[in-house]
């Protein structure tokens, strides 16, 4: 057995089931219920306005609203599909059995479609399950929001709902389910580690983001013409408020205020912290000079690849995944990306899905407490192999999904805007508004 994403959830993710009553077995806490509460404010804080500032401040001045406006409709739309059928496709747990795998074990059904069953008294764990709901919703808004960043200033707005509306639908529920459903989900009991989403998240929207960025094809002029982040103050103050929003990422993935979630924060300011110096060192070593936007970029990154592991690692863990993912965020934003020349806009695979896969394998070594870690890990090869199969499952699953919902797409409707709308700016050809009057 090894720890699991949230404290005593074999005993929690049944109560999710309509026919049961979800508040006989226990009684609200007032500390864990308020402490979810902020938690979910700090998810929605990372994405609006923390993600629409650190993207728009790196994309050009004439589609800094396209982005921000994408990351807005994006967050109204999750928020609708997890409610009519999100939250059932991730945590219906109806016809799941540990030990075996079927229909049950890929995705959720329907029978909390709507969220039937919901009441003012309904309760996961201590607190109620609307926050519980809630919380995971905004999980589900901010996955598909770090896609964004792989296709930026090139997609058409209408082709981006429908696409995600698709991937979240096909790609999001069913690896969340998978991941975090509990006894009977694949992942689950393939015995994968993942605390607060790294390969939910974070691989599920770096290999999307970089799947969508080949498929769509270079920015015009991409890498010849200067595309320099117009507002890089945008970018600094969105990086800050991640850093601040992540705390309730990770800390709250605890589901109660208790001392999981304690040393989740502490884990999780360590691990950024090494990471942001990592990616500034390095940047300083192989280019001459440390830049804001290198370690807003080592801030991110050491967010990331904390975030599987901020329930079992320790501080030597933590200071160990920082400054790898630091390191190797760093080069594979930049000199791998300028080596096989595809156009990450914003780099959510050379953050988000390398961040992603060096903290999810990592977690498997510093779950261990041989390593002071403090999961339930005795075998360190054994759960190392196991969060590798994790991770190449995630990236096999997503990446073949997301192609072919991207090329249907294509076909139907078209993907990407025209070269006059291109050269014009997302914000006036789509939007008929400017960022910035003079």
């Amino acid at each position: 057995m090894t720890l699991r994403k949230f404290a005593g959830l074999g005993a929690l993710l049944p109560l999710l089931s309509p026919g049961l009553a979800l508040a006989q077995e226990t009684t609200l806490d007032s500390g864990d219920t308020a402490w979810m509460l902020t938690a979910t404010a700090l998810v929605l804080f990372m994405t609006i306005p923390g993600l629409a500032l650190f993207y728009g401040g790196m994309v050009r001045s004439k589609n800094i609203l396209s982005v921000m406006m994408q990351c807005f409709a994006i967050t109204g739309l999750m928020s609708i599909l997890w409610m009519v059928y999100g939250y059932s496709l991730a945590f219906d747990t109806t016809g799941m059995e540990a030990g075996v795998t079927n229909f049950s074990s890929l995705v959720g059904g329907l029978e909390r479609a709507f969220l039937s069953g919901l009441t003012v008294d309904s309760l996961v764990g201590a607190f109620p399950e609307s926050v519980f709901i809630t919380f995971q919703m905004t999980f589900a808004i901010i996955t598909p929001a770090l896609i964004v960043g792989a296709f930026a200033e090139r997609m058409k707005f209408s082709a981006m709902l429908i696409f995600m509306t698709i991937w979240f639908t096909l790609v999001y529920a069913p690896i969340a389910h998978m991941v975090w459903a509990g006894d009977g989900g694949l992942l689950w009991d393939w015995g994968v580690l993942d605390f607060a989403g790294g390969t939910v998240v974070h691989i599920n929207a770096g290999i999307a983001g970089l799947v969508a960025c080949l498929v769509l094809g270079k920015r015009k002029g991409y890498p010849t013409t200067q595309m320099a982040p117009h507002n890089l103050g945008y970018t600094l103050m969105g990086a800050a408020m991640l850093w601040i929003g992540w705390f309730g990422f990770n800390a709250g993935s605890a589901v109660a205020a208790n001392g999981t979630a304690g040393m989740a924060m502490l884990v999780t300011q360590i691990a950024t912290a090494a990471a942001a110096l990592g990616w500034m060192f390095a940047e300083w070593i192989s280019h001459g000079k440390p830049s804001a936007l290198g370690i807003a970029s080592g801030v991110v990154a050491g967010l990331v690849a904390i975030t599987p592991a901020a329930g079992t690692a320790g501080p030597m863990g933590a200071l160990i995944i920082g400054l790898a993912s630091g390191v190797i965020c760093f080069f594979c934003a930049t000199s791998l990306k300028r080596k096989l020349g595809y156009d990450d806009s914003l780099d959510a695979f050379g953050v988000h899905g390398v961040g992603g896969i060096v903290g999810a394998i990592l977690t498997g070594a510093f779950a261990a407490p041989a390593l002071g870690g403090f999961g339930e890990v005795e075998n360190i090869a054994l759960q190392l192999w196991i969060q590798l199969k994790g991770v190449l499952f995630t990236v096999v699953y997503t990446a073949i999904v997301t192609f072919v919902i991207l090329k249907v797409l294509d076909l139907v409707m078209g993907l990407r805007v025209n070269e006059e709308e291109e050269t014009v700016g997302l914000d006036l050809s789509l939007h008929n508004e400017r960022g910035y009057n003079l």
